[in-house]
């Protein structure tokens, strides 16, 4: 039985022979290192295999499976398109899912025009709030309760046990006070009262595609939800420089509560361990505490 966190291109060639023949004879091999949620395999030039690597994760497969065919039509950049969803086999115990490939590479921040790529970002997120999410997943665990309260004590990367623990670990390596100054502010920020609007929940630059320079497609729907706008804030600080960070905020017309929800948000998302204390990742984290 394969273990599912290190599974090699092999067996999946295997599932994929076994459970669509039409695709037998294409090649399978790895794209990368394992992501955290799924590993992620090319099948011939067009296709690509994606399978969880842990229990919590296996809702990811119905949820892209049932909601980005709705999603596709009303976006404004391409966004994956499933083509066919794999069963448990071979001792592979989780279902799984082939996607179309979508051409291009990681949105790398430095290769791209921070303004374009904030009113790009901007506009896909707006026609993404703007679909109807009657009845859309909302946050759960296998979502990682993206889209929750900052307050909800379900396990999502802002739950206050965790980040506390996050600060706790920079004492003595780091002026702690200001990060814990911010998280007290976003706790105490009043929370979403408006109706749930569907969020990515983590448009970081590794779910970002670029071609030439510029976002040519969205992928990794895996923390797909439906529910408080701020979590699809974090790109402003782990993909925008200050520059894009007020055309996002502005194009997106973000009232002051959700920007300061939205920055622990992107707090959760730059603090940096202990052991990587870098200068650029110290300029992250210093970029949401000053709000530039």
């Amino acid at each position: 039985m394969p273990d599912p966190q290190d599974i090699e291109a092999a067996f999946v060639s295997r599932l994929v022979a076994g459970q669509f023949p039409r695709w037998a004879d294409e090649p399978v091999r790895p794209v990368g290192k394992p992501g955290v949620d799924n590993s992620t395999f090319r099948l011939g030039e067009d296709k690509m295999v994606r399978l969880p690597r842990f229990e919590r994760w296996i809702g990811q497969v119905t949820r892209e499976q049932r909601w980005l065919p709705v999603l596709a039509p009303h976006l404004p950049l391409p966004i994956p398109k499933p083509l066919a969803q794999g069963e448990p086999a071979d001792g592979f115990p989780y279902p799984w899912s082939v996607y179309e490939w979508l051409p291009g590479e990681p949105a790398d921040p430095a290769e791209l025009d921070s303004r374009q790529a904030a009113a790009d970002l901007a506009e896909f997120l707006l026609a993404l709030r703007a679909i109807d999410a009657t009845d859309g997943p909302p946050p759960e665990s296998s979502n990682g309760f993206r889209g929750c309260d900052l307050a909800d004590p379900r396990d999502s990367p802002v739950v206050p046990h965790y980040m506390t623990r996050r600060i706790d670990a920079l004492d003595g390596l780091l002026d702690t006070k200001p990060i814990r100054e911010l998280w007290d502010h976003t706790l105490a920020t009043p929370v979403w009262s408006r109706e749930p609007v569907w969020v990515h929940g983590d448009p970081a630059p590794a779910n970002l595609l670029a071609t030439d320079g510029r976002l040519s497609a969205v992928i990794d729907f895996g923390t797909l939800a439906v529910g408080d706008p701020a979590v699809d804030l974090i790109a402003a600080w782990s993909l925008l420089d200050a520059d894009g960070r007020t055309v996002f905020r502005d194009k997106l017309g973000v009232d002051d509560d959700t920007w300061t929800r939205g920055r622990c948000w992107g707090l959760s998302s730059v603090l940096p361990s202990p052991d990587n204390l870098t200068e650029r990742s110290v300029a992250a984290l210093e970029a949401v505490l000053l709000d530039r």
